[in-house]
Order: C-alpha cells, then sequence, then structure tokens
C-alpha cells in the first residue's frame, strides 16, 4: 500500500508498505480523508521522536471486522489504544494508561496511508449524511471538548483563547454558549474566518489588560504560554493545548504569586463532538484549505505551514 513515513524527521511516500494485518478485535480500515494537525508538523520537528506513519485525524471504511455490521461502515477513531485493565482505564481514564499507544504519535502507525487497524472498541460510525469532510474534524472537535470536562466556565467569565489555528476556532466555538468568548490571533485571514463563525476575533497586541478569567492556549507557539501568563488575572485559569517539540521554560514565580490553577488539556470524548458537528453547533466547512492527493502530501505540507492556512486534507485513495 501508499503510505507516508516519517522517519529522521523527513516524510517520504513509500509504495510497497505491508498492509497492516489486524489483531483480534481490531478492524482493518480503509482511510478516505486524513487531516493534517499541528501535531503532525511538530512530529517532522523532534516532537515524541516519533518514526512510522503519522495521522490521527481520518475518515475511514471498514473493509474487515470482527464485528460484521461494521464492515463496510465510515468510521472515525479513538486515537488512544489501551490496557483495558490498569486503574486509568478502570476508571475511565484510558486516555492515560501508562501502557498506550497513540495512532500516528506514539508506538503505532496513523492515518497518512492507504489502510490502518484500530481497535473496533476506538471506532465510532459516521452518522448517515455527514460529509466525510466534516467528519474528519471529529477528533480536534472532541479535543475542543476536552476543556469542558475539565473546567466549568460561568456565563459572566470572560474567556480569551490564543491562536487563530483549527484547533482555536474549533475551541472558540465550543466554548462560546457557556461563556463571554474573545479568540487572538496573528493572521487576519483567520481572524476573518472567526468572525464568519459569529466569534469575537481581536488582532494579537490589541489586548493588554490582565483580566481574563480563562484564557486557553492553542497558539502552537512556545511564546505562547508567556503570552497567557501575561493575559490571566490573578486566581484564573489557563488550558494549556500546546503542544510543541523541545522545552519551554516556565516562570514559575508568576502561577505563584498571581494564584494561576494551570490546566493541561489533550483529549477529549467523541461522542459530543460528534453530535456537535452533525447539529451544525460546531461549523468546520469554512476551516478547510486545501484538499491533496496523498502523492502531493510535500505541497500538502508547505501549505499546512503557511500563515493564514487552518486545516489541509490529505486523500489516500486519490483528491476528490
Amino acid at each position: 500500500m501508499k503510505a507516508l513515513v516519517l522517519k529522521d524527521g523527513k516524510l517520504a511516500l513509500v509504495t510497497d508498505r505491508p498492509r497492516p494485518q489486524r489483531e483480534p478485535g481490531e478492524a482493518l480500515i480503509k482511510i478516505s480523508v486524513a487531516g493534517i494537525c499541528s501535531t503532525d508538523i511538530q512530529l517532522t520537528r523532534g516532537y515524541m521522536n516519533f518514526e512510522g506513519v503519522p495521522g490521527h485525524e481520518f475518515v475511514g471504511v471498514v473493509e474487515e471486522a470482527d464485528s460484521t455490521e461494521l464492515v463496510g461502515k465510515r468510521v472515525v477513531g479513538e486515537i488512544n489504544i489501551t490496557c483495558g485493565r490498569c486503574k486509568f482505564c478502570n476508571e475511565g481514564l484510558g486516555r492515560h494508561c501508562p501502557e498506550r499507544t497513540c495512532i500516528g504519535i506514539e508506538k503505532r502507525d496513523g492515518a497518512f496511508a492507504e489502510y490502518m487497524t484500530l481497535p473496533e472498541k476506538n471506532l465510532h460510525v459516521v452518522p448517515d449524511g455527514m460529509a466525510d469532510d466534516v467528519a474528519v474534524f471529529t477528533e480536534p472537535t472532541a479535543a475542543a471538548f476536552a476543556v469542558l470536562e475539565q473546567i466549568t466556565p460561568r456565563k459572566h467569565d470572560r474567556c480569551l483563547v490564543m491562536g487563530d489555528g483549527k484547533l482555536g476556532l474549533l475551541v472558540a466555538q465550543v466554548l462560546a454558549p457557556y461563556c463571554d468568548i474573545k479568540i487572538l490571533g496573528r493572521s487576519v485571514r483567520k481572524l476573518s474566518l472567526a468572525a464568519g463563525l459569529g466569534l469575537d476575533a481581536v488582532v494579537a497586541g490589541r489586548i493588554e489588560e490582565r483580566d481574563f478569567d480563562i484564557v486557553v492556549d492553542a497558539t502552537g507557539s512556545k511564546s505562547g504560554f508567556e503570552g497567557a501568563l501575561s493575559l490571566v488575572r490573578p486566581r484564573g485559569t489557563l488550558v494549556l493545548k500546546t503542544t510543541v517539540s523541545g522545552d519551554v521554560p516556565v516562570p514559575l514565580w508568576r502561577i505563584v504569586i498571581n494564584e494561576i490553577t494551570l490546566v493541561g488539556s489533550r483529549c477529549g470524548l467523541f461522542k459530543p463532538a460528534i453530535e456537535a458537528l452533525q447539529k451544525g453547533d460546531v461549523l468546520v466547512t469554512s476551516l478547510i484549505s486545501g484538499h491533496c492527493a496523498l502523492e502531493d502530501f510535500q505541497a500538502a505540507f508547505a501549505m499546512s505551514r503557511e500563515r493564514g492556512i487552518v486545516k489541509v486534507l490529505l486523500y489516500p485513495q486519490g483528491a476528490p
């Protein structure tokens, strides 16, 4: 099969990679579309020291499974493969299983390929009528909903989402019904998209007050944390969604003196994400910046790194 393989920080298209063989309890999935995420870009810079097939946002069709009712179904999949036995799994926190692997990120091949395997328990059937180009946003939308699992915004809370990329735009939409929301960014094009989604968009540098009850760092930048600390109010909450390669200095004294609550936030539940996408509570089609065949991965990744670009989609079976 065709697959993108990351090795020594470089992506290459391999045309003769063996098709994965499913284990009992797993499904073989033919990938229809996969999204390039900022995490995928960070992987090429050494994040997680990952080698293999990246890609963790996908829609595919089940070709083989122990559960025959899944065969032929369009599916999306949760990215953490867990042991199912440890205390975290038993507490419903399999996302923190110490034995977990993570598709396209840690010790498991991902979706930038014609085929992949995933445990059936990780799969969610895509509702009839939902386009693949919408369903492919399920995983990042679930990551946005994770914030609501961890904090409880109040209507009068002033919330700032830092970062006008895909994740920031999704987080802002998810939080908008619960608090007074603003989204901060640097790209005029992306901020115009935010405004088109009904969000209060602000250009970076035009907010100086340190008076936000909640600040969400979704900048994808090493400098985002420092900026977030300068904008959250004393006894406010700072939610970190950014993942970057390398270390970031942490000024602990500022967190202590200002009594900031620091929340790391990663993956979320798929059910609320699918429901929100199906109902149109979270809108995503305007966030799609490009469609590329797998063979055009170099152009796709170059586009993904450009300012003003939100989401580029890859099609292992050929671009639509």
